[in-house]
């Protein structure tokens, strides 16, 4: 009764509150370290005592929809402005809470469809999330005083938590399914408590107690080198130059991963290279799919083949050449504007004869 009483006090302080132009909301956290925009809005939500939707409905009106779409990456001007005015965070900070901030750092330009390099696809379907773009660190939710999802969670190579020396999850242990936090209140008669928000929404597993599982490593060099690029996306903050990361090399790398899984029989370097590394080929996916949709363990993978091909990029293609894993046509098939500095090695291999 306490609760429904609360709810409802909370509901008539807040509605009056659309379209003005001076009252912050009663409770307004602002956004965490790296926090996602998604996340913090769930958290304004539960702590001013409403369910999402019915939080959502209130401020923004029926005619005005937030969650039919992937809100962290295509939010709305009048969705950002509002949460910014109500808590009283700085417009760039509400900004840089969505997967913009890494426009020119990770991906040249923002584009509001179709996969984005590096930004994992959340697969939305109406408000249902049928894809594992939502990636998380059981010990990171663990350690927070107040449980919240990262920016650097959807980011596709991120496959590693570089603080507890861990992989991510993608989804649920226990049932499987993917991360969707926002419909963590769904079927709970009153808000649930903060707790619950690192639960999954589905069979209300608590995802701080997913297993700690150790960094897969086919190659020591490799793999630090791939730790270093977690790295710089965690450390991140709202400044891109604080991450260490050059847009071109981002390219050539996402290049390299759709390379490594080209369906054309004359491309065979995924395999190529984990024959040289000794290890397993373990995304043997017929149809194309896209990097950012792939699941985190295929995307491990991808990365480390990737980033040991790089540590020495002109011997180890001119070898992969020599041994017909790669044609030198393939090279630079479909790579849009390619960086100069690839392209003087890709064009070493347009003379057959060196073979």
């Amino acid at each position: 009764m306490g609760t429904a009483v609360s709810a409802q006090a909370t509901s008539t302080a807040i509605a009056p509150m659309r379209g003005s132009t001076s009252l912050l909301w009663p409770v307004r956290y602002k956004p965490l370290p790296d926090e996602l925009l998604s996340s913090w809005l769930v958290r304004l939500a539960n702590g001013n005592g409403l369910k999402v939707q019915t939080f959502c409905n209130l401020i923004f009106g029926n005619s005005r929809q937030v969650w039919n779409r992937d809100v962290d990456r295509l939010a709305p001007s009048w969705l950002v402005a509002e949460l910014s005015a109500r808590t009283g965070t700085p417009l760039d900070t509400a900004q840089a809470t969505t997967l913009r901030v890494y426009e020119e750092v990770l991906y040249a330009r923002f584009k509001t469809s179709g996969a984005l390099p590096w930004m994992q696809t959340l697969q939305m379907y109406h408000r249902k999330r049928e894809g594992f773009g939502m990636q998380y660190c059981g010990s990171c939710l663990a350690e927070d005083s107040q449980p919240y999802f990262r920016k650097a969670w959807r980011v596709s190579f991120n496959t590693i938590c570089s603080q507890h020396g861990c992989m991510l999850h993608d989804r649920c242990p226990q049932c499987g399914s993917g991360v969707a936090f926002h419909r963590m209140d769904v079927g709970y008669d009153s808000v649930p408590d903060a707790d619950a928000f690192a639960s999954c929404h589905l069979c209300k597993c608590d995802l701080r107690n997913a297993a700690t599982l150790p960094i897969i490593s086919y190659d020591a060099e490799a793999s630090e080198s791939h730790k270093r690029l977690c790295q710089g996306i965690r450390n991140s903050g709202r400044a891109p130059e604080s991450m260490g990361l050059i847009l071109d090399e981002m390219r050539v790398r996402h290049h390299l991963c759709s390379l490594l899984t080209s369906r054309y029989k004359t491309v065979t370097l995924r395999q190529y290279i984990c024959d040289q590394l000794g290890v397993e080929d373990i995304c043997p996916v017929p149809e194309r799919v896209a990097f950012e949709t792939r699941s985190l363990v295929e995307r491990h993978h991808l990365m480390q083949l990737v980033v040991w091909l790089e540590l020495d990029l002109e011997s180890r293609l001119r070898q992969a050449w020599r041994d017909k894993a790669v044609r030198y046509n393939h090279l630079l098939k479909g790579f849009k504007h390619p960086p100069k500095s690839y392209v003087k090695v890709a064009e070493i291999f347009s003379d057959w004869r060196l073979g």
